[in-house]
């Protein structure tokens, strides 16, 4: 099962919930960890999820400690360039610990939507090749 880490800042939560309907047949089949008020806005569309804390109060961080531990395999963490945020350096460390530990990352939902579509593929392609 793919684990996957799901964050939003507040001008971008509608677009996640948005993104995550859109994809809801990939996703349901997912581990879903969410920071708390993106999470809750994600559960409230029938999704299971794992709700951490919210990013301004460590959620940013739980979700790094997960993939720095193996229990992530992907981070969508829809940014908002435009705004200041006071939990930034959190952010920063977020992005690099998934350089660090190669974690696919997507800041916006064109490179989400790839990415999920290549996790589908590779998961096809390994189904094909176990047959």
């Amino acid at each position: 099962m793919i684990n996957i880490g799901l964050i939003a800042h507040d001008g971008k939560k509608p677009e996640m919930v948005s993104f995550v309907l859109g994809n809801k047949t990939f996703l349901s089949k997912t581990k879903i960890y969410a920071t708390g008020t993106t999470g809750g806005h994600i559960a409230k569309e029938g999704f299971d999820v794992e709700c951490l804390l919210s990013g301004p109060k460590g959620g940013d961080a739980q979700i790094a400690a997960l993939l720095a531990t193996g229990y992530i395999d992907v981070v969508i963490f829809f940014r908002d360039p435009l705004d200041k945020h006071p939990h930034e350096p959190d952010v920063q460390m977020l992005m690099r610990l998934c350089d660090v530990h190669n974690i696919p990352l997507a800041t916006n939902p064109k490179t989400a939507y790839y990415i999920l579509k290549g996790i589908e593929a590779e998961m096809i392609r390994e189904a094909k090749i176990r047959k």
